[in-house]
């Protein structure tokens, strides 16, 4: 079974952050969502959420992919995390699959992870990934890097997740149980 981290922080967005823990565990994937602190962590949009574990519990796991879902004051707090940082460093290091939606592909460039990869993000903030090559489509992937747009794009990001990580057979299975097939 693959293991994917998701670290999770007050301001996350929240249909980001559901739909890429509910498509990725209706595949079958173990999903472990961390906070960078203890207790309930409270989204942009005041739903609260209680992590699986706490980020110190389970930093140094093996996971098969990292995934930074967005929320603009969510991902201020992932990125100035120095544990984030290292997860992200060490997982590009490992070859690692890495996700990052919305204005979570700033962490990737805070952990020097950009220069010159084909991504995409929340259009707002295109200007602060000046140094990756910045594609403005829904999902893009460049190599082990995936990224994805907003809202708006979540469930075709977490159905290329669940590609990557389990095959295309399983991404189209689960596209087609919730009505969104895979393309």
């Amino acid at each position: 079974m693959k293991k994917v981290l998701v670290p999770l922080a007050d301001g996350f967005e929240e249909i980001e952050t559901v739909t890429i823990i509910d498509i990725l565990r209706r595949a079958g994937v173990d999903v472990t969502v961390a906070g960078i602190r203890t207790g309930e962590l409270t989204g942009s949009r005041r739903i609260r959420l209680l992590p699986d574990a706490v980020l110190d519990d389970i930093k140094d796991n093996e996971f098969d992919a990292v995934v930074l879902p967005g929320g603009q004051l969510g991902v201020d707090h992932l990125r100035k995390d120095p544990r984030v940082i290292e997860i992200l460093k060490k997982m590009n290091e490992k070859k690692k699959l890495i996700g990052a939606i919305c204005a979570a592909p700033l962490a990737l460039r805070d952990a020097g992870l950009i220069e010159g990869v084909r991504l995409t993000s929340y259009p707002g903030i295109a200007d602060d990934l000046a140094a990756s090559r910045y594609e403005e489509s829904r999902v893009v992937l460049d190599g082990r890097i995936l990224t994805s747009r907003a809202p708006g794009t979540a469930l075709e990001f977490s159905l290329k997740l669940v590609e990557l990580l389990t095959g295309k057979e399983r991404a189209e299975e689960i596209g087609r149980l919730v009505l969104a097939p895979h393309s």
